[in-house]
């Protein structure tokens, strides 16, 4: 299937500041969805403060941040399994991301390559 909505890399600019074209909503979260760029599983979902997506974006690789803890955490920081990041998307509403990334190792902490392996229907 071809999506011809996505922009090639001829035709995409990135907004003027990747910050202000998210919309935060009144938690300051935003959902990130993240991918395996390669074989386009989905890896895991974790959420997202500007400063998180800072991080990302100076970094070039996956920092979230925790609602559990209430506090920034770079995914694979103990375990060694980071993901760098080769694209990120955001959704036509702006409140939701799409990371898409290559993996080193497994994203879920049962050591699975991914966080959805449990079938409910």
């Amino acid at each position: 299937m071809n999506d011809t909505s996505r922009p090639t890399n001829a035709e995409w600019q990135p907004p003027d500041d990747p910050i202000a074209a998210v919309n935060w909503g009144e938690s300051g979260l935003i959902p990130a969805i993240v991918q395996d760029a390669a074989t386009g599983q989905v890896l895991m979902l974790a959420y997202m403060n500007a400063e998180s997506l800072r991080l990302c974006l100076s970094t070039g690789e996956t920092h979230f941040w925790s609602r559990s803890r209430q506090s920034l955490w770079h995914k694979g920081e103990t375990s060694g399994h980071t993901q760098r990041i080769a694209a990120i998307w955001y959704d036509c509403d702006g409140d939701t991301l799409l990371v898409q990334v290559q993996p080193r190792g497994p994203a879920c902490h049962t050591g699975r390559m991914s966080c959805f392996f449990r079938r409910l229907a």
